[in-house]
């Protein structure tokens, strides 16, 4: 039993209605939860909004914790407008399927809804069940007759699971992930028979753990099947006389293909549809807020209001809203049945009367708690509360503060220790409730827990204070990362993720060709034996083919150099490639001993090597109230490891915007400050310094280090006293603009730097900033690095590090390109403010901004628009930004003043004018304005007529559109490369003289080079690119057709094992294909072993290995590491065997007819061979 007794003991039955009041904060989850577990009952909140919604399910996460009989649920809003073109995130459709699937068999529990969502019609409850699947290990299992049954379910085919709703068939392996599972399964038959059930990872496809069971739910709300197709059809002429044939969206489901806003038509696929009332069981009880009567009518009107706009287009016929959504009336009388408590924080005269059902609870609010940093004592307010009478030995007065994370418990118990209070940390409500039971005397205690507002119960006698209560600001929810993704600097641009039919690519031997795809043809394994083996067919000038076997696809590497439709095709056999190479290769000799020039005098100049104190810092870290992604974490290690040598640190951190680069900046300054080093941050704008500057003062608010920022938000004397406080030691860390480069700026003891968005300061900066950071640690960040730097990074000269891992449920930016349209703008300010968002509407002409924000007030009356660019008076501004961060103006007509550093997560859609004039790196920044929450962002990149772009800003905005992916940031710089070509890497300009080779390959020319000079070794100019180790043993060696259909997929492996560096990623990559695709065939395993012995041959310097059933040669290079007494010994010992033609050349003759002998008798010979004795 609950130590609250909150809760009224009576229950309302069903039909009858009462009223809780007296409910303040947490108090009412608090009497819900009570309520709940007594009473063994369900229960139904409905909310006025998503974030009224989180609030509730923190709550009751915190109160039920433990609680194995108590279910929590949540049916999300679909984030989508009535009678929109878009269909909700498959993310989205899973978890709302996950509910209704579960919900109808729960007896205790709580299910929270927003009213607008609970008004929306269903599909029916049947549906669910009749097409909900359970598989379990050992069952029996038709692949064909589950692959029918997923596509009736909705389910989409692909070749590689990644998202919810797909399945892919290779052979006796099925991956499926499920709607409504946190993970895909890979489903393992052995005939007929379901032999394994293993979790996996949908973004390295490797397996995890093995379960027994698995429920594969519905894909859709709506799927099409035969029979709601045809009910579709019937239902079809039933309600429109329009021509069905002039109709797409009747046209794509008709013929089975699922239309974008599919659930504007819901009802047309049943024969009937239910509610979510429908789903949860008849005696549950219906918890309702205040307002709900105003809301359900504002919604009604909002959705009639939609019907009467969008009923206009002919082409796609409506539904009327009373067949999508219930009424005032009807939704009313529809929880008329169900027993209902009406709960509000009201304690003003209440008076309880309980035979008419009204119950005033014993809550209230908390008194003001809030700490004061800048006071004597900061912590006064809870002093004088916890010390307060009440907490006599004559009435027991029991706290519980409730923070957000771990470490922040640990610092507050710290921080109560300090004015006398002996507080214990607690994990749960249980444990508080047994550690009252056990102790007379009042208790103080400090859980996790996110909720906003806490209350006082007193029929307890316990005060439950959230932090919030305590900080003033509200914390954004500790949650955990579902997906990760690693994402290698080199895989980007070396490896062929993103090649294509018709993609330029480059051979090392014959230059640039055309990829038109893979091959199979019979080819001559000697003495008359065809084998089969796979080629990759590239197209040369003049129509020429070349065959590449699969088993020397090192040769080959993207191109990267310009425009792929004009890129300089080579002829085969001509010269012109190999000058071109020698023309680079001349060109990279000087580049590369310019760089090492640089990175010697750099690495020559000791810097300060920090010493990390692992408790302080450990503790520092606890404080972070987020979850690390796994590629944060590695950032943040190599920066630390970096910090802790004497050189000086030159790393470059690559992330996406909101994707924690400001946390890895702030350990490191941690780490700077505590060896009473100081600390620069330079950012390019002032309203970025700004934000900063807050965030670092909250981040440091427990420690005594002195932060201050140098920006035009200050006055002259202001600012000169920030100059002389840094100049004596006194400030610690210092926030600013390119003031701080200045001449006047005199650091004390200057220790480390950070650079934000290093692609907004020119040249000129940038050089003083390099004398700046001579000798002294230098961190970058940014989202899209200039070619120049990624440059410097992909050739090792500035260490690299990518954050690429999103954080949790995180979406990526839907992005479109439209010519400007009235009713496309209304339709997207629309989307965004119904559902309480906020947008970010950038138009670049300070002229016409003012017109600009006027004609979105016609559009839509009720927006709260405001204006803010940079030419508006400092003080202005920085109100202005202020009252859009805080929501006073849902719209913030703007310039490019907001690209970088306003973090408003409640701002998840922006809507760019004339698109075409702003960068790729530009778009990126400002597209990553939007989508800093779990919800669906979407970004409207406006242009003038498309036939009237130029070349260049076509494929930036197509290059924009096409990389959504969350992390995208790193890619696009590639394509940046790729448009503005490399740039000199020790130049100002940005214009590449590459092209003729391409990127990619002179990139590797130029490690080779930089390897060479660093071990004082001359580059060879004759033999720049001496490959080694192509082997040939007349083996059919290849992944099959029936293995793996996919030719893409298919490409990527050979390409990632002829690549590999080692025996490890040989194994790896062996036991993630088993893993992936099922167990090898001999042509496969032939394949490895190939590489096996590649592997061998390049490290003793051997070129080429042939080798049939009558035997073979071997080719050694010029600078052979291979013993040449061991071949004088082979040829003088085993004559008959071994002959020596040329000095490079070593024969043998042996008979080796059988795979598996062949393959074993060259790896020995290799072996013996690669012998220094």
């Amino acid at each position: 039993m609950s130590i609250t007794s909150l809760a009224p003991s009576a229950t309302p039955t069903k039909g009858q209605s009462h009223r809780w009041s007296s409910l303040p904060g947490v108090s009412a989850a608090t009497a819900l939860y009570e309520k709940v577990i007594e009473q063994n009952v369900f229960a139904l909140v409905i909310t006025h909004n998503a974030a009224e919604s989180q609030e509730w399910l923190e709550a009751l996460r915190f109160f039920s914790a433990n609680n194995q009989q108590f279910c929590l649920f949540e049916l999300p809003d679909r984030e989508v407008l009535p009678y929109d073109y878009f269909s909700p995130h498959p993310d989205i459709t899973s978890e709302r399927l996950n509910t209704l699937y579960h919900l109808q068999s729960q007896s205790c529990g709580v299910c929270v809804v927003t009213l607008p969502t609970l008004m929306t019609r269903l599909c029916p409850r049947d549906y669910i069940n009749r097409d909900s699947l359970i598989l379990k290990v050992g069952q029996q299992l038709e692949t064909s007759a589950l692959k029918n049954q997923l596509d009736d379910a909705g389910y989409q085919h692909r070749d590689t699971v990644f998202e919810h709703g797909e399945y892919a068939v290779r052979g006796s392996l099925l991956d499926i992930y499920p709607m409504g599972s946190d993970t895909p399964y890979r489903i393992d038959l052995f005939d007929d028979e379901i032999s394994s059930l293993r979790t996996f990872d949908p973004e390295n496809q490797r397996s995890h753990e093995k379960i027994e069971r698995i429920a594969i739910l519905p894909a859709a709300e709506v799927c099409l099947d035969k029979q709601a197709i045809n009910h579709f059809r019937d239902q079809w002429h039933i309600e429109f006389e329009n021509n069905a044939a002039a109709c797409p969206i009747y046209q794509d489901v008709v013929a089975g293909i699922p239309y974008a806003g599919i659930e504007s038509y819901l009802p047309m696929f049943y024969s009937s549809t239910s509610t979510l009332l429908d789903f949860i069981p008849a005696d549950s009880l219906i918890i309702s807020l205040p307002g709900n009567h105003q809301q359900a009518t504002n919604f009604i009107h909002n959705v009639n209001e939609r019907f009467q706009q969008h009923s206009i287009d002919l082409t796609r016929p409506l539904l009327s809203p009373a067949k999508l959504y219930l009424d005032v009336d009807e939704f009313f009388a529809s929880l008329s049945n169900f027993p209902r408590i009406a709960i509000s924080s009201d304690n003003e005269n209440v008076i309880s009367k309980p035979n008419r059902g009204q119950y005033s609870c014993d809550a209230q609010t908390n008194p003001e708690l809030l700490i004061e940093d800048h006071a004597g004592n900061a912590l006064h307010r809870v002093e004088s509360f916890l010390n307060s009478p009440q907490r006599s030995k004559n009435k027991a007065k029991h706290v519980l503060f409730c923070v957000e994370s771990m470490g922040r418990r640990e610092i507050f118990i710290e921080k109560l220790e300090a004015i006398g209070v002996n507080a214990v940390s607690c994990d749960s409500w249980q444990e508080f409730n047994q550690l009252i039971s056990s102790n007379k005397s009042p208790q103080t205690a400090v859980a996790v827990s996110a909720f906003n507002k806490g209350a006082t119960i007193n029929t307890a006698d316990v005060s439950i204070i959230a932090e919030p209560e305590l900080f003033g600001v509200t914390i954004k929810p500790k949650t955990r990362c579902t997906k990760e993704r690693n994402l290698l600097a080199d895989q980007t641009i070396h490896n062929l993720i993103e090649l294509q039919v018709g993609s330029p690519i480059v051979h090392l031997d014959h230059g640039v060709g055309r990829y038109l795809g893979l091959e199979h043809m019979p080819v001559d394994g000697g003495n008359g034996n065809i084998i089969d083996a796979e080629f990759l067919t590239l197209e040369y000038a003049g129509g020429d083919r070349l065959y590449v076997p699969v088993t020397s696809l090192h040769m080959i590497g993207r191109y990267m150099g310009g425009d792929e439709t004009t890129a300089p095709l080579n002829k085969l056999g001509s010269e012109n490639w190999g000058n071109a190479k020698q023309k680079a290769i001349a060109n990279i000799h000087d580049v590369a001993a310019e760089l090492l020039d640089i990175y010697a005098r750099r690495k020559a100049m000791h810097g300060f090597s920090f010493n990390i104190d692992q408790e302080s810092y450990q503790q520092f870290c606890d404080q972070f109230p987020f979850e690390e992604t796994a590629d944060q974490l590695t950032a943040i290690s190599s920066v630390s490891n970096d910090m802790e040598k004497d050189t000086a640190m030159d790393r470059l951190v690559c992330g996406d915007v909101g994707f924690g680069k400001t946390e890895v900046a702030m350990r490191a300054a941690f780490i700077a400050a505590c060896n009473s080093k100081q600390v620069m941050v330079l950012v390019p704008t002032t309203l970025l310094a700004q934000q900063h500057f807050q965030n670092f003062l909250d981040r440091f608010a427990d420690w005594p280090i002195a932060i201050e920022t140098l920006s035009r938000f200050k006055t002259s004397k202001e600012q000169a006293t920030v100059m002389e406080s840094f100049r004596n030691g006194k400030t610690d860390i210092l926030i600013g603009t390119h003031k701080l480069i200045q001449k006047s700026i005199k650091p004390s003891d200057l220790g480390l730097v950070i650079v934000d968005e290093e692609h907004r300061f020119g040249v000129r900066q940038k050089e003083q900033l390099k004398s700046l950071c001579a000798n002294v640690d230098l961190l970058t960040m940014t989202a899209t690095p200039i070619p120049r730097t990624l440059n410097m990074a992909m050739a090792g000269l500035r260490d690299l590090s990518i954050i690429a891992t999103p954080p949790a449920k995180r979406l990526s930016v839907k992005t479109f390109v439209h010519e400007k349209q009235t009713g496309l703008v209304k339709e997207a300010l629309l989307r965004e403010l119904l559902r309480g968002g906020q947008v970010f509407y950038l138009h670049n002409e300070v002229s016409s901004i003012e017109r600009s924000a006027n004609e979105i007030r016609e559009i839509l009356p009720d927006a709260r628009v405001a204006v803010g660019h940079g030419q508006m008076p400092e003080r202005e501004l920085e109100q202005v930004m202020s009252d859009f961060y805080h929501r006073k103006f849902n719209v913030l007509v703007c310039s490019t003043i907001i690209e970088t550093g306003i973090d408003i997560p409640n701002a998840n859609t922006i809507i760019i004018e004339r698109a075409d004039k702003f960068g790729l790196a530009q778009l990126h920044q400002l597209r990553g304005r939007v989508g800093r929450s779990h919800h669906q962002a979407y970004a409207y990149l406006f242009v003038p007529n498309k036939k009237f772009l130029s070349k260049d800003a076509e494929k930036r905005l197509t290059a924009i559109e096409e990389a959504q992916d969350l992390g995208a940031g790193f890619m696009l710089a590639t394509h940046d490369l790729e448009i503005r070509g490399a740039g000199q890497l020790l130049g100002d300009e940005q214009s590449g003289q590459m092209q003729s080779i391409g990127y990619s390959l002179y990139l590797d020319m130029l490690e080779r080079a930089v390897t060479a000079l660093k071990s004082g070794d001359e580059i060879d100019l004759s033999a720049p690119l001496d490959v080694l180790g192509e082997i040939n043993l007349n083996l059919p060696a290849l992944i099959p057709n029936d293995y793996l259909p996919d030719v893409h997929n298919r490409l990527m492996l050979y390409k990632r094992i002829s690549s590999a560096a080692n025996i490890e990623e040989l194994r790896d990559l062996k036991v993630e294909m088993i893993d992936r695709f099922g167990l090898l065939g001999d042509e496969i395993n032939n394949l490895f072993e190939i590489m096996r012995i590649k592997l061998d041959c390049i490290q003793y310097g051997i070129v080429k290995i042939n080798a049939g059933e009558q035997g073979g040669y071997i080719e050694f290079g010029n600078d052979t590491k291979v013993n040449p007494m061991a071949i004088v010994k082979l040829v003088q010992e085993q004559y008959e065997t071994y002959q020596l033609i040329g000095a490079t050349r070593l024969t043998f003759s042996q008979y080796l007819p059988e795979s598996e002998g062949r393959i074993h008798w060259v790896s020995e010979l290799v072996k013996q061979l690669g012998q220094t004795e």
